[in-house]
């Protein structure tokens, strides 16, 4: 299979724009390749965005965002207040708060999904593209009851101690979620496992996401 280096050759990120609408979000999304590649880069810097916890909510988020992120070289945790499923009501804060972010000028964009049914999310997504208009971005994915799950075009593989990482940090972290039929081992690394079928990861496991546009330098 072909594949392209997030960590050699060329010109891999080194400044990271992560952002998730809610708190757990970014873990379950792209955990593992934030693990992978703070690890493997040392001079990797990440902001660590969640657009909506509050209370207990973004005390989890805080907490979760700082153990991903403890391999970089540098990190910053923004941690806003919007209501969860009310974001697209609240447009115009929701756009100036994403105005803010084009001061990381970052070199990959991580994101959620147009394609994802939860309005909070497809809001983040629009914002993400109308904001950073000359950036790499990947869409990545966030399994729930929506069944909105579709056909991703890029992956990365994740080493075994890496995806024993993250379900231990995602399940460690947010006790608020525990209680949901959805929140286990399970679902998380079935939905790994699934995505290191279809790139043929060696590890059996991978995180997928969805690259709409994409340059390749020569």
């Amino acid at each position: 299979m072909l594949s392209l280096s997030l960590l050699g050759g060329g010109s891999p990120p080194r400044r990271v724009l992560a952002i998730g609408c809610h708190a757990d979000d970014l873990e379950i999304g792209c955990g593992g390749t934030l693990l992978t590649l703070t690890a493997g880069r040392p001079d990797v810097e990440v902001t660590w965005v969640v657009l909506g916890a509050e209370g207990e909510r973004a005390a989890e988020a805080r907490a979760s965002a700082e153990e991903f992120l403890a391999g970089a070289a540098r990190s910053e945790v923004v941690v806003l207040g919007f209501r969860d499923a009310y974001m697209p009501y609240h447009g115009e804060s929701v756009k100036e708060a994403f105005e803010d972010l084009k001061r990381v000028d970052p070199d990959l964009v991580l994101t959620h999904t147009r394609d994802d049914l939860h309005q909070d999310h497809r809001l983040a997504c629009e914002l993400t593209w109308n904001t950073f208009r000359d950036h790499l971005i990947l869409e990545y994915e966030v399994p729930k009851w929506d069944g909105d799950l579709g056909r991703p075009n890029v992956y990365v593989p994740l080493e075994e101690e890496v995806v024993d990482r993250k379900l231990d940090l995602v399940l460690r972290h947010f006790p608020t979620q525990t209680g949901k039929h959805w929140y286990d081992t399970d679902t998380f690394k079935g939905l790994m496992r699934l995505r290191g079928l279809e790139c043929a990861s060696t590890s059996r496991h991978a995180e997928a996401f969805y690259a709409p546009k994409v340059v390749l330098s020569p």
